[in-house]
C-alpha cells in the first residue's frame, strides 16, 4: 500500500513540474514574441527582410524559433516558438505586433 502511494506521489510531482515547464515556456515565448516584434518594428525602415532578420537574431539569442514573420502596413507580426526540456517536449508558442504608436494621418 505504501509503494502505491509514493508512486502516486511520484507521478503528481512529475506532471506538477511539467505543468510548470509548460508555464515557464509560455512565458519565455511570449517575451520572445514582444521583443522580436519591437526589433523587427525598429529595424523596418531597412525593409522587410532585414526586419525580420532582426527579429530571428533577437528570438534566436532567447531561445526561440521564429514560426511567421510579415508585414502589414507600418506593423510588423511576429510569430514564435520554444520548447521545453521536460520529457514530454511540450511547445509554447506566442505571437505579437509592433509598429508606431500613432498611424499617420492621411
Amino acid at each position: 500500500m505504501a509503494a502505491v502511494l509514493i508512486a502516486a506521489l511520484v507521478v503528481i510531482a512529475l506532471g506538477g513540474i511539467q505543468l510548470g515547464a509548460a508555464e515557464v515556456a509560455r512565458h519565455r515565448a511570449q517575451a520572445a514574441a514582444d521583443l522580436a516584434a519591437l526589433a523587427a518594428a525598429g529595424g523596418l525602415s531597412l525593409g522587410s527582410d532585414a526586419a525580420c532578420q532582426q527579429a530571428d537574431h533577437l528570438a534566436a539569442t532567447m531561445r526561440a524559433t521564429v514560426r511567421d514573420c510579415h508585414v502589414e502596413q507600418l506593423d510588423v507580426v511576429v510569430s514564435v516558438m520554444v520548447r521545453t526540456a521536460g520529457w514530454i517536449g511540450v511547445e509554447a508558442r506566442a505571437a505579437s505586433r509592433a509598429g508606431p504608436a500613432a498611424r499617420p494621418r492621411n
